[in-house]
């Protein structure tokens, strides 16, 4: 088929008009179509939906219904066990609460039974108590009767009897306290000095020392005879300028080959005998050469002196002591007193005073100085005027020492009251040392003839074996014979040789008097 032609005479624009117009008409048919398309389709899905809805509403009914029936079947489960336990509740309560009644009543009936046992019992008190206020009143007549009767008897009111009662007790009491209180005092008095005792002994025990008597001369040794002239020398010149330069007397007399030095001042006799021993020893005896020898001497005995004075403060254990006192503590090795060296003196002084005063909880190191410094103006006592005490207090105190120390040295001889314990622990070491049997030349003679004249007296007595005096003199144990002395004539004995002793003898303390009988059987067998 041919295509139409188009008459060539058309216009364009009407072609495109009438195009437009046929797409146009074209797209409203498509439009409605689709429209009507998609109408139906909606009508569809509706009724599809609509029959869906009713389906699950019709689900949704029946298993509401199925539920409901459900929770009602589960409801009245429910109720049954909630009224079964609230019956088996009640059951227990009521059956509680029927227990409780029960035992209240028990109760009301046993405090019936008590109220009723105490209102006996009340009654039966109101009946003693009656019983008893008449019997004090009887016993309250009987009472005032007897009063009256002691009074007539006595002659004393009532009051003047309590008050001579009151004072004989009163006097009673007063007796038996003054008792009571020497019986303490006779206890303190006997646990002080046994305290004491304690603390001395082992304070002696712990200081042993060995005691060497000091002599007023020195004996220098010589090699022969011959050496005596040099000494002399030419019409006795070296003799009178050993003599002059040195202030000690020399002795030449027969004894063989020794020279005999004697001068009271120590320090002196000992410059004079290291001199001496060097002059010897070198054999060149002039006064040129005297002089510069005894010169070399002192200065060589000043050096010990400061050195015996540094060692004694090392060994007492004391620091800060001036240096001027460390001297005069040097001094004390050529310083003697009844042949005792005060320097070793001193330091067994300080050793004791340091020993009692650890054991009574006080400060050793201040009784050690104090003790070490009690005898310290014995350096000077040939020099200055004074005692040994006074010089002692004045050099202390302007060295600067503390005042314990001082009072110390001023009481350690008696002349002060003793204030402190420190001084009288000087007071005690002081009288130790000198006392030790050996220490001093004239108390050792005394101390024999104590203990001599001890033994002599218990000795005097009749049926006495042995005796024996031990403990420096404070004790004596006395053997008797058993066939002579009996136990009971033993403490008779004790006391006869007590007042003996105390009647002929002059000793400080005390003395124990110790007997002992002993009473042995003997056989032989054969």
């Amino acid at each position: 088929m041919k295509e139409e032609e188009v008459p060539a005479d058309l216009d364009p624009v009407l072609v495109v008009i009438i195009g437009v117009a046929c797409a146009a008409v074209a797209g409203a048919i498509a439009f409605f179509a689709g429209i009507r398309y998609r109408k139906k389709k909606a009508e569809f899905s509706i009724g599809s939906a609509e029959e869906e809805a009713k389906r699950i509403v019709g689900d949704a009914i029946k298993t509401a219904e199925a539920k409901k029936k459900e929770a009602v079947l589960e409801g009245k489960d429910e109720i049954h066990r909630l009224r079964d336990e609230s019956e088996r509740e009640l059951n227990d309560r009521r059956r509680e609460i029927q227990r409780q009644e029960r035992r209240i009543q028990q109760k009301e009936e046993t405090l019936d039974k008590k109220l009723e046992g105490l209102e006996a019992k009340d009654e039966a008190l109101a009946n003693k108590v009656k019983q008893a206020e008449e019997r004090l009143n009887e016993a309250e007549a009987v009472k005032k009767s007897q009063f009256e009767m002691l009074e007539r008897i006595s002659g004393f009111t009532s009051d003047q009897a309590k008050d001579y009662l009151l004072q004989k007790l009163e006097n009673e009491l007063a007796h038996e306290k003054a008792v009571k209180m020497m019986e303490f005092e006779q206890q303190t008095r006997d646990d002080a000095e046994k305290t004491a005792r304690e603390i001395i002994s082992m304070a002696i025990q712990r200081c042993a020392a060995d005691h060497v008597a000091e002599a007023t001369i020195s004996v220098v040794p010589l090699p022969n005879d011959e050496m005596k002239g040099r000494i002399i020398g030419r019409e006795g010149r070296n003799i009178r300028a050993i003599e002059t330069m040195t202030g000690v007397d020399l002795i030449i007399d027969d004894t063989p080959e020794a020279i005999t030095l004697s001068c009271f001042e120590p320090v002196r006799r000992e410059v004079a005998r290291i001199a001496l021993e060097r002059l010897i020893s070198d054999g060149r005896i002039h006064p040129a050469r005297i002089e510069e020898t005894i010169d070399k001497a002192r200065r060589e005995v000043e050096a010990t002196i400061k050195q015996e004075g540094e060692r004694a403060v090392i060994e007492a254990g004391v620091n800060g002591i001036h240096p001027e006192l460390v001297k005069l503590l040097g001094r004390l090795r050529y310083r003697t007193s009844y042949g005792q060296n005060v320097l070793n003196h001193s330091l067994e002084v300080a050793y004791l005073a340091g020993i009692m005063a650890s054991e009574l909880g006080l400060d050793p190191t201040t009784a050690r100085r104090a003790g070490l410094l009690h005898d310290i103006g014995k350096a000077l006592d040939h020099e200055i005027e004074g005692s040994h005490v006074d010089i002692g207090v004045d050099v202390a105190r302007k060295y600067k020492e503390s005042e314990t120390v001082i009072h110390a040295i001023q009481a350690h001889h008696g002349d002060v009251e003793a204030r402190t314990v420190i001084a009288c622990l000087v007071q005690a070491a002081d009288a130790i040392s000198a006392a030790r049997p050996g220490a001093r030349r004239e108390n050792l003679e005394n101390y024999i003839k104590r203990l001599e004249k001890l033994e002599e007296v218990a000795s005097s007595f009749e049926g006495v074996e042995r005796c024996f005096a031990i403990q420096a003199g404070r004790e004596i144990r006395i053997m008797v014979k058993p066939d002579v002395i009996t136990d009971d004539k033993m403490i008779l004995l004790a006391k006869d040789i007590c007042k003996k002793i105390e009647n002929d003898l002059e000793y400080p303390g005390q003395i124990k008097v110790n007997i002992i009988r002993e009473s042995r059987a003997i056989e032989y067998a054969k």
